[in-house]
């Protein structure tokens, strides 16, 4: 049976890529810290997945164990060492800290002279995921290891897409989660000859990757911040209301035009409208009772240089394109509050601590003046 090492055994990793694993004959290791997950794992070496549909499907996850990286991180170095794939879906903020490790474990391989072709995929909402995990990972090989590990382990980036709603549920590794799912692998970036089915191969992977993080990435933050500004408090609730369908409709179409001016070859309006009539259906899926605030955490991150609404508006404006769909969601960011969200919180103490045009600068990255205006106008419009 082929191996995988899984970093992140939360939600997206267990209802998720560990389902794709399954289905592909992997015996799973995640790793995490969580101990009561890891704890389950090793106890039960199995789980169920919900899907969140009319039909209320069970699927059986089997041949998983769990090792805690905190407690026991020579475990993780001796599986990695040994696998056939490893992937993560810990959040883009927490791969720098498990890079050590991988590195660790790339080492081992090359000791114990294991030239088995090796992918590691980090499974991200981000441009670029795993190129930036091996970077960190190159930071503590040397170039003897350096030149090892381009011989023999694959770094291709990835992009991953299914709704996973925050959830509570007795037993701690159930897990529900929507019918559709979505995983691309850039094959040109791969080393090992293994292709999993239930996974789309691209030899390009941008495409791919900016179609779903400016579609789905960008329009549920779009639902959630005008949500959360309406006082609605879940994502189906706001869909009830046109105000709000309106401006996701706003963001889809400005987002094609984005995606058809940079990639024209790979997709066109029918299909982008398609994906995009898909996409509203799936956020008002009603199964689903996906809270406003874990799809709105981390309003910071969010308004990032090159996130789902400040790179959409820079690209948007290098070609003269519309971007007020986009500029008006980044005015509610500058006013969304939850008490219960260190990032929310802070945004809102620069808020009241610094120029506004300080913060703007600070938290988006922009250095373009009629951009950074249009931002402070937005912000201003919306304060409350």
């Amino acid at each position: 049976m082929k191996k995988a090492v899984h970093f992140g055994a939360g939600n997206i990793g267990r209802g998720f890529i560990g389902e794709i694993l399954h289905q592909n004959d992997f015996e799973i290791t995640f790793v995490d810290v969580n101990a009561t997950v890891i704890d389950a794992l090793n106890v039960r070496h199995s789980y169920e997945i919900g899907i969140a549909d009319q039909n209320h499907e069970k699927i059986a996850i089997d041949n998983v164990r769990g090792i805690n990286n905190r407690e026991n991180p020579e475990e993780v170095v001796a599986a990695i060492a040994e696998a056939d794939m490893v992937t993560t879906a810990i959040g883009p903020n927490i791969l720098p800290f498990i890079a050590e490790l991988i590195a660790s474990g790339i080492k081992a391989r090359k000791v114990a002279g294991n030239t088995s072709a090796l992918d590691i995929a980090a499974c991200e909402n981000m441009i670029g995921g795993t190129e930036f995990l091996k970077e960190k990972i190159v930071a503590f090989l040397s170039s003897e290891e350096e030149n090892w590990a381009n011989d023999y382990i694959g770094f291709p980036n990835a992009a991953v897409d299914r709704i996973v709603p925050g959830q509570h549920h007795e037993d701690p590794l159930y897990v529900e989660v929507e019918p559709f799912h979505e995983w691309v692998i850039d094959e040109s970036q791969t080393k090992s000859e293994l292709r999993l089915e239930g996974v789309h191969y691209a030899t390009d992977l941008e495409p791919f990757i900016e179609r779903k993080l400016f579609s789905v990435n960008s329009g549920h933050a779009t639902v959630a911040y005008n949500s959360a500004y309406n006082g609605y408090k879940t994502i189906l609730e706001g869909l009830q209301h046109e105000e709000i369908v309106a401006a996701l409709k706003a963001i889809q179409k400005e987002t094609r035009a984005l995606l058809l001016a940079k990639w024209g070859e790979y997709f066109t309006e029918e299909s982008l409208v398609e994906y995009h009539d898909i996409i509203i259906s799936r956020f008002a899926n009603p199964e689903i009772i996906d809270e406003v605030t874990r799809v709105g955490r981390t309003p910071i991150r969010k308004l990032g240089y090159d996130e789902r609404f400040i790179r959409p508006i820079r690209e948007l404006n290098e070609r003269g394109l519309d971007y007020f769909a986009h500029m008006d969601v980044v005015g509610k960011i500058f006013a969304y509050v939850d008490i219960e969200d260190p990032q929310a919180v802070e945004l809102q103490e620069k808020l009241a601590s610094m120029p506004l045009e300080a913060v703007v600068k600070e938290v988006t990255g922009l250095k373009d003046d009629k951009l950074i205006a249009e931002v402070i106008s937005s912000v201003k419009k919306y304060a409350k």
